[in-house]
């Protein structure tokens, strides 16, 4: 297997990834696994206590889960673009997903940086930013203008 075709697949991998993470957040909203890995790390930057009253727990389960769909419909989008014009090594594949994740991460980033969301801006986002940008950085010189 060649290098490109490594750093592909890793990018298929990663996005399908993305998928499954989507759908966790989605379906697990409201569980206690979520509350622990989750809740009592983004409350705090809200509320004073990591606990909350009821109505806020049921707007925090419909956020997640919108937020979780589209999540995996993002991943969704990065997996067919990674199996397809990614592979075929089409440029505007390579921009697109470079632009996309790029905006992505500097709002989310920013916005969670400014409300003190520092668990998502560092245990989700970075992590996730570095695992798409690295195929995307070693397979820069493979594609044609």
């Amino acid at each position: 297997m060649g290098t490109f075709a490594f750093w592909q697949r890793w990018l298929f991998v990663a996005a399908l990834l993305v998928v499954i993470f989507g759908l966790l957040i989605a379906l697990l909203s409201g569980s206690a696994l979520f509350d622990t890995v989750f809740n009592h790390q983004i409350n705090p930057a809200f509320w004073d206590s990591k606990t909350v009253d009821s109505a806020t727990q049921e707007f925090q389960r419909w956020s997640y889960g919108a937020l979780g769909a589209t999540v995996a419909g993002w991943g969704v989008f990065l997996a067919y673009m990674a199996h397809y014009p990614f592979r075929r090594r089409e440029r505007w594949a390579r921009d697109c997903l470079t632009a996309g994740i790029g905006l992505w991460f500097v709002v989310d980033t920013g916005l969670s940086l400014y409300h003190q969301v520092y668990f998502n801006a560092f245990a989700v986002n970075l992590p996730l930013l570095i695992i798409i940008a690295l195929p995307l950085w070693f397979t820069r010189g493979e594609f044609q203008a």
